[in-house]
């Protein structure tokens, strides 16, 4: 079991001598800012909660952003019984203990329970198939607590029986008005401390907080408490000390999940989007989180082609080559070539043309009958097919001037047929050139 933050002496105690982000968490939804559109008045988790008629429900967002805080606030004003389970540290063994509990107290007492289990993604398929039973007979309400996708992470019939609730990373305001709130308090927060913090040191602590709550409150603490009052008691926050206090920015990304997805994501459509400044920032972005870059190079040699193409056929080389250096030198010397191929297919004339053509030819491979390979195509090479007609009437290109001699290479169903249609931009308007010149007829020459 872990340690349970919603036993009534533990939050006591937590209250009076834990860290500053657990004293300052929220007592009621009054004070819960920051995630308006799920828990602002009029919504429905709002309602939910002030009502006592909470479902079962996931909080899906990323750290410091509230779970754990709004759960607080639901233990403080349900009448039903509230208990805790991590994740990480129970078992199957625990949550039977749990089930029991609240199936006890159910029949005995008309009492119902809910479960707050953080880190739910942590919990294997067997744990949570041990779930799912007690939640569909309503024996327990749960509210799942994940930084994860649920819907890749938990699974199907479990995520279909609770309402998932999408918390965001906190703007810059809420988390102005958290800090505020820790200097002010005398109770539980910093306001028995004469403090003064700069602007621009409060803008640093809020800007590298990236979101996150309980990094803001952590940092400001330990600004404060470690700056020594002058003489008049005063202890003023300057941008250095801020800087100290927070020193590196803690990037929120779960390899496998929506930012691992929506950070290449960015990078490629970057890429794509000729922006080599962006570019680097997004790779650099996921190199400092600790991505593979084996992973990144790989949808680097795909965007070469689907992107770059024929425009300019050396990104596939430039990106291949990356590639193998990544696999072959590893972090932190790789993310040089990964850099440099960046800002070359960045900066690269961009075609999707060749993309464009197998998408069209797979298209009709799969959708059209078409007849066998026609016989001038066909391999003679192969005992006794000569007489059939294999290879009859082919034109070797090599035997006529410029390599080159009109004739059928597509079945006579597609006769004609464009697959490839080269862009006006790099190499590849050389190519359109050549290819007008070769089948005017079919190219429109």
């Amino acid at each position: 079991m872990g340690n349970d933050l919603f036993d009534p002496s533990r939050r006591r105690l937590l209250s009076q001598e834990g860290p500053l982000a657990e004293r300052m968490r929220p007592r009621a939804l009054d004070e819960f800012v920051g995630q308006e559109d799920i828990a602002g008045p009029g919504r429905m988790l709002r309602r939910m909660i002030e009502a006592d008629r909470l479902s079962s429900i996931i909080l899906w967002g990323p750290a410091g952003s509230g779970k754990t805080s709004l759960a607080r606030v639901i233990a403080e004003t349900t009448k039903s019984a509230f208990t805790e389970l991590s994740a990480v540290t129970s078992g199957v063994a625990d949550i039977r203990k749990v089930i029991d509990e609240a199936t006890e107290r159910l029949g005995h007492y008309q009492k119902r329970t809910v479960l707050f289990i953080d880190e739910l993604h942590r919990f294997n398929k067997a744990q949570q198939d041990a779930l799912l039973p007690h939640v569909e007979r309503g024996v327990i309400t749960l509210i799942g607590a994940t930084t994860e996708n649920p819907f890749f992470e938990v699974i199907a019939p479990l995520v279909s029986r609770c309402r998932v609730f999408k918390l965001k990373p906190l703007s810059a305001d809420p988390l102005r008005v958290i800090a505020g709130r820790a200097l002010a308090d005398r109770e539980r927060g910093l306001g028995n401390h004469r403090v003064e913090i700069t602007e621009e040191a409060m803008a640093h602590l809020v800007e590298v907080a990236n979101g996150d709550a309980r990094s803001l409150l952590n940092a400001i603490e330990l600004a404060v408490l470690t700056t020594p009052p002058d003489p008049d008691g005063t202890r003023r926050v300057t941008l250095p000390i801020a800087e100290e206090s927070i020193q590196r920015r803690a990037i929120t990304y779960d390899k496998g999940g929506d930012q691992h997805y929506d950070t290449i994501s960015a990078l490629i459509k970057s890429l794509r989007g000729s922006d080599p400044d962006a570019a680097v920032y997004w790779l650099a972005r996921m190199l400092y989180a600790g991505e593979d870059p084996t992973f990144i190079a790989r949808r680097m040699v795909i965007l070469a082609s689907e992107d770059v193409g024929n425009a300019d056929p050396m990104a596939l080389v430039l990106a291949t080559a990356a590639f193998q250096a990544a696999e072959s030198i590893g972090m932190p010397e790789a993310r040089i070539p990964l850099a440099q191929a960046a800002t070359y297919l960045a900066s690269a004339p961009k075609s999707n043309a060749a993309y464009r053509a197998i998408e069209r030819a797979s298209k009709d491979v799969a959708d059209r009958t078409i007849t066998g390979v026609p016989l001038h195509l066909r391999n003679p090479v192969a005992k006794g097919l000569e007489e059939f007609g294999h290879g009859r009437d082919y034109k070797y290109p090599h035997d006529f001037a410029g390599h080159f001699t009109p004739q059928d290479y597509l079945p006579p169903e597609l006769r004609g047929k464009v697959y490839y249609q080269p862009s006006e931009e790099g190499r590849e308007r050389e190519m359109k050139d050549r290819l007008g010149k070769l089948w005017p007829e079919r190219r429109g020459r």
